[in-house]
């Protein structure tokens, strides 16, 4: 990505404090007619997703929890829908993850070192309480190197300013690795040594690495000879993460814990498959050696945090209360001249718990419980029976806008169809399921933002096979259907995952917010995202059904479903102060 030396426009400044429930905020949109006329004829703008007013939007940038208040950073373009060449790090913050309040942009294009776009990087808080952030600069050569920024008054906790360091850059690219494709440190642990490590994605060539660096103070910094991880035939290794977790339990660590009561993660987002994976396995720290259970395959069989539309993520730790938050970008499934239809062009998803499962081997997401304090109406399902064939619509609630839980029972599974999991591709299949007869347990599910008649409708389904050796689900979204418009991308996703036979159930949640659908498999186990764009099934002409095209019936254990209400996300009502 070539980028040209930015000229900012001025934003305007912070004029307001906004009192609400949460909290006292900040309104960096006075004036906000502009605002809620975006949203006018706008059917595909989210209600509870975080995204700026207008213009681009990809990474999340440093998360962090600082003085009471939550900052999330975010890579944005101020001046156009599309990806551009004056990248520069928006600020907003928040009480609770889900009402927000945007702040003037925390770092600029300015100096040589980042004149050319500020990309991403990661937030570490030192001791004492004192944050700092390392991000990518695209200096003035197109080179890409790492440079430093502090708050300007630590006693802030909007940290509104940001002081860049004056002998940046404190990290350019080493030998080995290729001088435009060196970015996005991730955040920086505490070794038992005393010395600080932050790992940074490249490439040479064909092989994607991750670097690893140390230092005494944060500001001087050594390469460590050998890669930390790499892979062959990847290409370059964006936003990597690494991380601690827990054996046992749901609470998340510090990055900088490292004992036998902790396994570690290392995420990575190969920018040539738009996908995050990760890896679990054991950190030897004195050998700076981290060993993962499996290796990179470039198959079904390895891990990914989510299915479908999720990159770029980011976790951080939260230690207020004590987990591991986990954020991505969630991208435009529509045209270049959409966006800049539109307006505005991408995402953040909900954020998301992550621990590690019972096995130890996978991690487990869910959406944070603080979105659970916009639902709205609700209605509720319990025991019904799905008979093969059978669809039924649950009414009562914003289908356009929802959050559904649900847990069905499932008939004995001796007579699943049989199947080679680790041979099979689970997207192509999900392709394939639709044009075929119906199997024996599943498809089983949820058609959301469906029309009336159902010419168009996204469907999150199971599918239960027998494997060699175990019982495994199938979980598909299917936006083949999705919309009468043409021009998209309506790629159906699919993933496979283990299913324990003594409990005889299997749930699903899915979080529906206009153009995005959030479902999350069997307790957070499997995650897929997709963004769609219906004609029909807009605002009050959604629906959302229930249904079972198995030859098998299912029973509705239970459904509850809600619709959600408006996040505060930007400040579209501006307060005096008070």
């Amino acid at each position: 990505m070539e980028l040209g030396v930015a000229v900012l426009l001025t934003l305007l400044s912070v004029d307001f404090l906004l009192k609400s429930g949460t909290g006292i905020g900040i309104d960096a949109y006075p004036n906000s007619i502009h605002s809620i006329k975006l949203h006018e004829g706008q059917p595909y703008r989210t209600s509870y997703h975080f995204q700026p007013s207008k213009n681009w939007m990809n990474d999340p940038n440093g998360p962090m929890y600082y003085k009471g208040v939550y900052h999330l950073f975010y890579q944005h373009n101020p001046f156009a829908a599309t990806f551009g060449d004056q990248i520069v790090w928006a600020h907003s913050v928040s009480y609770d993850l889900i009402n927000w309040i945007h702040l003037n942009n925390a770092i600029e294009p300015s100096e040589p070192y980042d004149i050319n776009s500020c990309w991403s990087g990661s937030a570490t808080i030192l001791p004492g309480e004192k944050p700092v952030i390392l991000y990518t600069g695209i200096d003035e050569n197109k080179h890409q190197v790492q440079n430093l920024a502090t708050p300007k008054d630590l006693s802030d906790p909007f940290l509104r300013e940001w002081i860049k360091y004056p002998q940046n850059p404190v990290i350019t690219p080493p030998n080995g690795v290729e001088v435009d494709n060196f970015r996005d440190p991730s955040t920086a642990w505490l070794g038992k040594d005393g010395k600080w490590r932050v790992i940074i994605g490249a490439q040479n060539g064909d092989e994607g690495k991750v670097i690893l660096f140390q230092s005494d103070d944060f500001f001087n910094w050594t390469v460590d000879p050998n890669p930390f991880y790499a892979t062959d035939k990847t290409g370059v290794c964006e936003c990597p993460d690494f991380f601690p977790v827990f054996i046992h339990g749901r609470n998340g660590v510090d990055t900088s814990v490292q004992n036998p009561s902790v396994r570690h993660v290392a995420k990575i987002s190969y920018l040539s498959r738009q996908h995050d994976y990760y890896f679990v396995g054991k950190y030897v720290d004195d050998q700076e050696l981290f060993i993962p259970d499996t290796n990179f395959t470039g198959t079904s069989l390895d891990l990914r945090y989510d299915y479908g539309k999720f990159y770029a993520s980011k976790t951080f730790f939260d230690h207020q209360k004590h987990r591991r938050i986990l954020w991505g970008w969630i991208n435009e499934s529509d045209s270049t001249q959409d966006d800049i239809d539109k307006g505005w062009a991408g995402l953040q998803s909900i954020p998301r718990q992550v621990w590690l499962d019972e096995t130890g081997k996978r991690l487990i997401q869910w959406p944070i419980e603080d979105v659970e304090k916009l639902r709205g109406e609700q209605i509720s399902i319990n025991g019904e029976k799905l008979e093969s064939g059978s669809r039924i619509e649950v009414s009562g609630i914003t289908a356009s806008q929802a959050d559904i839980e649900v847990i069905y029972e499932m008939p004995e599974l001796e007579n699943a169809e049989l199947i080679d999991s680790d041979s099979v591709d689970p997207q192509l299949l999900c392709s394939q399921e639709y044009a075929s007869s119906c199997g024996t347990i599943g498809p089983f599910g949820l058609s959301v933002l469906a029309s009336e008649d159902l010419i168009e409708q996204t469907e999150i389904s199971f599918h239960i096979y027998k494997a060699p050796t175990r019982y495994v689900g199938l979980m598909c979204s299917d936006q083949s259907r999705s919309s009468l418009r043409k021009d998209l991308d309506k790629t159906t996703y699919g993933a496979f995952f283990d299913i324990d036979p003594r409990l005889k159930t299997i749930s699903l949640r899915v979080l529906i917010d206009h153009s995005i659908v959030e479902s999350f498999g069997e307790e957070g186990r499997v995650c897929i995202t997709s963004r769609v764009y219906p004609s029909l099934a807009i605002g009050k002409d959604a629906h959302l059904f229930v249904f079972n095209k198995g030859t098998q019936s299912i029973s509705l254990s239970k459904l509850n479903a809600w619709s959600m209400n408006k996040a505060q996300i930007n400040n579209e009502k501006a307060l005096d102060c008070s």
